[in-house]
């Protein structure tokens, strides 16, 4: 199930120093996080940028000790453990400067279906509360999955509204997958497991919920996913974090709206104010500005519209199909997929948005309608 490479990038993963950044600095230049352990610590004069401190603490033979007995802890759970140089990460995540080295993974996470990260304070309202319970409800007919933290107030709300209208959901922990934090959340986790969702961290076993490990995490939850919505947030809440992460990464930001009094709209109100996330107004023009455009099951209208056949050029076709199978597809990508420059594939992309078959979000990544 594990291979020597996953022994390798554990113990790297431990050595003083070498945080994800540096991992996958030192992993492009040297192949594999096998080679950077055995010849890192001779090579690094070669290389610009590498000192003698960050390679002094590789071939520690207590880090290869650890990572074994992570792979037998993680054998017997059942979690999955991807690496980043294996591209095995979720794609947008991976597109992040400071995606982590290794995800450990517990359940079943489809990647090819589109992700929406929710997020807000453990000191939930009723206002709050609404929202979730709304929004789950008129998106109960779209393939989706939600994304949030775990905790209490909304993180917990999200995980219960997707189990309750049949949604999957994934979330995002702040310590290893041998604990479960809050207490309060275990039959919860279980739940999410049972319902085809995941348990995601960054973590190893040896890792509990120290403080500083939330603002790590939040950053993964608003890596994930190419749109984030904050339901209620302080002035100051955890969630700021979260949106300052997923501005970083140009993903969508929404918040929900509130009174100026109250205190668990203050900080959405704020993140509105300072044009960092759009304003929610309904949660049918959310949905449209989320571009959940595709129902589980098809459902046949009573009285049908005769259909207006729009004849596509070969480029608009090859586009609009390229769109319509990647939802939230880059530029790039499409560049890469179609062998098109990206000067010939944009007058493509604005005809197609003329036509009304694509919708273009910020970060130039576009979705077929």
């Amino acid at each position: 199930m594990y291979s020597e490479e996953h022994l390798y990038s554990i113990a790297l993963r431990e050595c003083n120093l070498i945080g994800d950044i540096n991992f996958h600095k030192l992993v492009r230049i040297f192949g594999s996080a096998k080679s950077v352990w055995e010849n890192a610590p001779k090579e690094y004069k070669k290389l610009d940028g590498i000192g003698k401190k960050m390679v002094s603490d590789m071939g520690n033979p207590e880090h290869l000790k650890f990572a074994e007995k992570e792979l037998i802890f993680c054998e017997k759970n059942n979690i999955k453990i991807n690496l980043r140089h294996f591209h095995e990460l979720p794609q947008f995540l991976n597109e992040c400067d400071d995606a982590p080295a290794i995800l450990y993974q517990k359940g079943n996470f489809d990647d090819s279906m589109q992700k929406l990260s929710i997020v807000g304070t453990r000191n939930m309202t009723s206002y709050g509360k609404q929202f979730i319970h709304d929004f789950f409800e008129e998106t109960q007919s779209f393939d989706y999955i939600s994304v949030s933290g775990l905790a209490l107030g909304v993180d917990k709300e999200v995980h219960e509204q997707s189990i309750h209208f049949q949604i999957p959901t994934v979330a995002v922990l702040a310590h290893g997958l041998h604990l479960l934090y809050p207490a309060k959340n275990r039959n919860l986790s279980e739940k999410i497991l049972e319902e085809g969702g995941a348990l995601l961290t960054e973590f190893n076993s040896s890792r509990k919920p120290d403080r500083e490990n939330f603002i790590q995490r939040n950053r993964i939850v608003a890596g994930i996913s190419p749109s984030i919505i904050v339901v209620e947030t302080a002035f100051g809440g955890g969630s700021i974090s979260t949106t300052t992460f997923a501005n970083g990464y140009n993903r969508e930001v929404f918040a929900l709206p509130g009174k100026i009094t109250d205190k668990q709209s203050q900080g959405c109100n704020h993140l509105i104010f300072q044009h960092k996330a759009t304003a929610i107004s309904t949660i049918k023009n959310l949905i449209d500005y989320l571009g959940f455009n595709k129902p589980k099951q098809k459902i046949e209208e009573l009285f049908p519209a005769d259909e207006v056949t729009i004849q596509m050029t070969e480029n608009q076709e090859l586009i609009f199909r390229l769109i319509f199978n990647n939802p939230q597809i880059s530029l790039d990508s499409l560049v890469e997929k179609s062998d098109l420059s990206s000067h010939k594939i944009l007058p493509v992309i604005l005809e197609l948005e003329l036509l009304g078959k694509l919708k273009s979000f910020s970060g130039r990544q576009f979705i077929a309608i």
